[in-house]
């Protein structure tokens, strides 16, 4: 029999969070709609992209702060776009400006437009300086287990390995790498790219990840709204689940119930 586990508090730069669910805010058809399946998701952290997303920079415009208060949700702003160290710092320290000294970051360094890869090389110098600068970074990379250790001990708060490519809704590509960085991890490990639907992100949290982050896979369905929802019950089953521990799988049937004392 599989033993279960013991709970422990999801916890990013010293704040405590009840809902393992990260969710970004583009690709909505309107401030509206991203208001509606961000409450139907439940998730307390929402990322927001600086680069694309009006957050106060550009004044007389719609404001996505208009709709998703920083009073309510914590503000998650990444370096979508960056493919460069030098950029992805910059980007960062506007969105620290913006935000009133806020230094919760997402860190991304993409290597080129087809493919989102992370640039892992431009991402490791990046991280250094934003760390030293007093950050709190969490961080785009590879599933690479030995980049994701550096990025740790160099003091990431939190890594956040791709289980598929940017936007691809292709799921849990490789769960065995995952399962290596899960086994090493000293800091919360975040699935982030690759959920397509709500069976995916039931997966990265049965697999022990401590969150998920994810855009495309709620608002490009169909209904955006209704997604949202699917995903806040598909996070909170595969944690239970984690923590229950599964049934061993067998090769062979055995039955539900014993054989012994049948009436004859």
């Amino acid at each position: 029999m599989s033993q279960a586990r013991s709970d422990k508090p999801f916890v990013l730069a010293g704040r405590s969070y009840a809902s393992r669910l990260l969710v970004g805010t583009g690709k909505y058809k309107d401030l509206e709609e991203t208001r509606l399946a961000i409450e139907a998701s439940g998730a307390e952290i929402v990322t927001v992209a600086v680069r694309r997303t009006n957050i106060g920079q550009h004044p007389g415009e719609p404001n996505l702060l208009d709709v998703i208060s920083p009073e309510r949700y914590t503000i998650l702003p990444n370096t979508a776009g960056c493919f460069d160290a030098q950029d992805a710092v910059r980007t960062c320290r506007l969105a620290r400006e913006l935000l009133d000294g806020h230094t919760l970051v997402k860190l991304e360094v993409l290597a080129d437009q087809k493919t989102l890869f992370p640039n892992v090389i431009e991402t490791l110098k990046a991280a250094e300086v934003l760390v030293k600068e007093g950050f709190d970074v969490m961080v785009y990379t590879s599933d690479d287990p030995i980049i994701a250790r550096q990025l740790a001990e160099m003091g990431c708060i939190a890594v956040m390995p791709l289980a598929g490519l940017i936007g691809t809704g292709l799921g849990i590509c490789n769960p065995y790498n995952l399962q290596i960085i899960l086994e090493e991890a000293k800091v919360p490990v975040l699935v982030d790219a690759g959920v397509g639907t709500a069976s995916d992100a039931t997966i990265a949290m049965e697999l022990g990840c401590d969150a998920v982050l994810m855009n495309s896979a709620i608002a490009h369905a169909g209904d955006p709204i209704q997604m949202g929802a699917a995903m806040r019950h598909a996070v909170i089953a595969g944690r239970l689940a984690y923590l229950a521990g599964r049934m061993p799988k067998k090769l062979y049937a055995s039955a539900s119930s014993p054989l012994e004392g049948l009436i004859r």
